[in-house]
Parts: structure tokens; C-alpha cells; sequence
């Protein structure tokens, strides 16, 4: 598992360096270098704002008493596409930004729950009155010596 880690890493670096090259030969080096630290803070920004919204979200649903299991992916998917657009380089940030589709971001909530086990229903037209579990009385802490 550790070598086809390593060979995994080096193939990544290769396609990374090889693709930079590319890009640098057709527009230059110093062009290319800022294209990089653009998409690093743009896609930092981006993150910000769809990760602010996303947690909105999920506190209104939160108060409705809905399932949050969509908006975490989301939030998931956020964090992978700010990681993907924080590395330098040209490969990652191609896919730091198709991870901040939304359609793609939908496609992956539908993916990852149809394939979850885990069923969260939240009973939310329970009332409590004050007479269901409350127990009113006194106590004394004691310690056990």
C-alpha cells in the first residue's frame, strides 16, 4: 500500500509539472505562475461564500427539524474543492472548481445517499407538555468515600 502511495504521488507530480509546462510555454512562465496564485485566492473566496451559505442552510433546517445529511456532503464536497484549489497547481484546481458546481454537488448528495445505510428521520410533531417527563424534586450530591 505504502509503494502505490508513492507511485501514486510521483504519477500525480508528474501530470502536475508536465501540464504546468505546457500552459507556461503558451502564455509564459510569470503568467502562468500568477494564474496559480489567482486561483488559489479565488478559489478561497469561493469556498468562503458557498461554505457561509451552506451553513445557513443547515441551521434553517436545523430549526425545522429536517435532515441535514445534504448539506453535509455539500459542506464535504466545499472542503475537498477549497483543498483542491489551495494546492498549486493547474490539474487540482481544474478539479478544486468542478467540485464547485452545483449540479456536481448534487450529483454527489444523490450518489452518496442512495448508497447510505443510515436512515435519519427526525419526529418533529412530538409536543412536550411540561407533565411528560419532567421530574421536579431536590437532591443532594454526595460523595462516595
Amino acid at each position: 500500500m505504502r509503494y502505490f502511495l508513492c507511485i501514486l504521488f510521483f504519477i500525480y507530480a508528474y501530470c502536475e509539472i508536465s501540464f504546468f509546462i505546457k500552459v507556461a510555454d503558451s502564455i509564459g512562465v510569470f503568467l502562468a505562475l500568477i494564474c496559480i496564485i489567482a486561483t488559489s485566492f479565488i478559489g478561497f473566496s469561493l469556498v468562503k461564500t458557498q461554505g457561509l451559505k451552506n451553513f445557513s442552510i443547515m441551521r434553517q433546517k436545523m430549526a425545522n427539524h429536517q435532515s441535514l445529511k445534504n448539506e453535509v456532503i455539500k459542506n464535504v464536497a466545499l472542503l475537498f474543492a477549497g483543498f483542491f484549489l489551495l494546492i498549486p497547481g493547474f490539474l487540482t484546481d481544474i478539479l478544486g472548481v468542478i467540485l464547485l458546481i452545483p449540479y456536481v454537488q448534487n450529483y454527489l448528495v444523490k450518489l452518496v445517499v442512495e448508497k447510505m445505510p443510515i436512515q435519519s428521520s427526525v419526529d418533529s410533531s412530538r409536543s412536550y407538555n411540561q407533565s411528560d417527563e419532567i421530574i421536579e424534586g431536590e437532591f443532594i450530591r454526595k460523595d462516595d468515600e
